[in-house]
C-alpha cells in the first residue's frame, strides 16, 4: 500500500521515522518523508535547528514570492522525485542558494508509493551569504527579522558540501529506500537497467538522425544488425551482443515512430531467430522451449517500449549464458576461420583453394567436411551469402540491377536474376518493387550455426 492508505501507512511512517533517525544520527543530515502524491512529513526526530527549512528557507526571498502549497520550492522537490523515480535510484540536486539535497524513491508492489529525502549541506557558504545580502539588508518573515549577523551564523552553522561525500550519503538513502521498498524487491534495479538501456538507445538513435535526418524509412530494416547479433551470440561474447542489440532496436525505433505493435512483431521474430542460436534438442530439450515460449507470451504482453527493449536484453543475456561452446567439434576452428574469411570477402571471386589455405586444410578434404557441416557445397553456400547482401542493396540503395549485380560478383545482371530468384521465389525488380517482403530463407544456412547443430 502506498504511504497515503490510511491505517498501515502509520505503520509504514512509523518504520519510516526509525530508520532515517538512524540515518541521521549516523550521517549528521536531515531527512523527510514524502507520500505517493509529493506531500512532505518533516520528522518530529530532527529537532527545530535540522531542517534547512527551517534554518535557512524561511528567509529565502524566493520562498517569500512563491506559492506555499506545502513548503518550499515544492516544484523543485516534486521534479527531484520524479527524476529518481524515472531512473530507479538516488538523485542529487540543490537549490538556487546553494542548499543541497538528495532523494530516492520507495516502490511497493512494484509501484511508485512515496520518497525519501536528506539535506543538510551547503554548496558553498559565502555564495549563500552572498544572495541573500545582495537582496536585502534585512529579510522579514511572519513580523520576525534576521539581521547580517544572524544570517552569517546560520550558513556557517551548516557544513559545506564534500562531492564524494554527499554521493556517499545519496547512496546510503538509496539503500534505505529499498529497505523500506516491498514486494518487488529488485524493482530499483530494473528500474536503473531499463534507464541504461535508453540512454544506449538515445545515444544510438542521435546518430541515427544525424546520418539520416527528417527520413527515417532510409534506415530500412537493420538485417545486417541482426545477422552480427546471431553472430556474437553464437560467439558467446555478450557485450559485442548487448551493442549490437541497441544498435538494432534503435534502428527499429527511429525508422518506426510510434509504431509499437510493429515493433513488437519484429520482436517476437528477432526471439525466434535467437532460440534458433540456443535451443540444442540433444540437451536443452522441452526446457529451452518452455523457455522461449515464456520469452514470446512477455513480448505479447510488453504494454511499453522500454518493457519490451529490457525484456529482449534478457533474452540476449540468457542465451549468452547458455551457449554451446565449439569445443570438441572436429575441425571447428578451422571451419570458423573459414566463414570469417568468406564473410569479409564473398563479394568478390574467391576460389575454393583460398578458403582451404585459410582453414588449413587441403581443399578437397574441406569440401567434404564443409558439405557434410552445411548440407549444401561452397558454390551454393557463396551464391546465398551474394544474395542475402544483394537484397539489402535493393531495398536500401538506389543502385541499377547491373550495379547490384557487379557489387555482388554474379557475371551479368541476367545471371544475378536467376540466382536471386532461385533463393527467394521472385526476381529482383519485383523484390525492389514490392518493398521486399521477407527472405528468411536467404541466410538461414550458417557455418557456426551448423556447427552448434551437430555437436554431440
Amino acid at each position: 500500500m502506498s504511504m497515503t492508505d490510511s491505517k498501515i501507512d502509520k505503520e509504514f511512517l512509523q518504520k519510516c521515522q526509525k530508520l532515517l533517525f538512524d540515518y541521521n544520527q549516523a550521517t549528521g543530515s536531515c531527512s523527510c518523508i514524502y507520500d505517493s502524491a509529493f506531500k512532505p512529513n518533516f520528522l518530529d526526530i530532527q529537532g527545530a535547528e535540522c531542517s534547512p527549512e527551517k534554518r535557512i528557507c524561511p528567509y529565502c526571498k524566493q520562498f517569500n514570492t512563491a506559492e506555499k502549497e506545502a513548503f518550499p520550492c515544492h516544484e523543485m522537490h516534486t521534479n527531484a522525485i520524479k527524476e529518481a523515480n524515472k531512473k530507479g535510484g538516488a538523485h542529487i540536486y540543490q537549490c538556487s542558494v546553494g542548499l543541497i539535497f538528495w532523494t530516492s524513491p520507495i516502490y511497493t508492489e512494484g509501484v511508485f508509493s512515496g520518497a525519501i529525502r536528506g539535506a543538510g549541506f551547503l554548496n558553498e557558504k559565502k555564495k549563500t551569504v552572498d544572495f541573500f545580502l545582495n537582496a536585502n539588508d534585512t529579510f522579514v518573515m511572519c513580523n520576525n527579522e534576521i539581521t547580517n549577523k544572524e544570517l552569517k551564523e546560520r550558513v556557517d552553522s551548516m557544513p559545506e558540501a564534500d562531492g564524494e561525500k554527499v554521493q556517499s550519503l545519496a547512496e546510503m538513502m538509496q539503500i534505505c529506500a529499498e529497505s523500506l521498498s516491498s514486494g518487488s524487491e529488485d524493482y530499483h534495479e530494473i528500474i536503473r537497467r531499463r534507464t541504461q538501456q535508453q540512454e544506449a538507445i538515445a545515444k544510438a538513435t542521435e546518430k541515427l538522425k544525424a546520418q539520416y535526418g527528417d527520413n527515417p524509412v532510409k534506415a530500412g530494416y537493420p538485417l545486417e544488425k541482426e545477422k552480427q547479433l546471431l553472430s556474437a551470440l553464437r560467439k558467446g561474447d555478450i557485450d559485442e551482443a548487448k551493442k549490437t542489440l541497441v544498435d538494432l532496436l534503435a534502428i527499429l525505433f527511429f525508422s518506426n515512430p510510434g509504431q509499437f505493435k510493429y515493433v513488437q512483431l519484429r520482436a517476437i521474430e528477432l526471439v525466434v531467430l535467437i532460440s534458433r542460436v540456443e535451443i540444442n534438442p540433444a540437451k536443452s530439450g522441452n526446457l529451452s522451449m518452455e523457455i522461449n515460449s515464456l520469452n514470446l507470451k512477455m513480448i505479447q504482453e510488453a504494454k511499453t517500449a522500454e518493457e519490451l527493449v529490457d525484456i529482449l536484453h534478457l533474452v540476449v543475456h540468457s542465451v549468452s549464458d547458455n551457449i554451446s561452446s565449439f569445443r570438441g567439434i572436429p575441425h571447428a576452428a578451422a571451419l570458423r576461420k573459414a566463414e570469417s574469411f568468406i564473410m569479409e570477402n564473398f563479394t568478390r571471386k574467391i576460389s575454393l583453394k583460398e578458403i582451404a589455405d585459410v582453414a588449413g586444410l587441403s581443399p578437397p578434404y574441406f569440401s567434404t567436411i564443409f558439405k557434410e557441416e552445411m548440407g549444401e557445397n561452397l558454390s551454393k553456400y557463396l551464391n546465398r551469402q551474394r544474395v542475402e547482401k544483394a537484397s539489402r542493396l535493393l531495398l536500401e540503395t538506389d543502385m541499377s540491377l547491373a550495379e547490384i549485380a557487379s557489387c555482388c560478383c554474379f557475371e551479368d545482371q541476367s545471371w544475378f536474376s536467376k540466382i536471386f530468384k532461385a533463393y527467394t521465389d521472385i526476381s529482383p525488380g519485383k523484390y525492389r518493387n514490392q518493398n521486399g517482403g521477407t527472405v528468411k530463407s536467404i541466410g538461414e544456412n550458417n557455418i557456426s550455426e551448423n556447427l552448434r547443430k551437430n555437436k554431440k
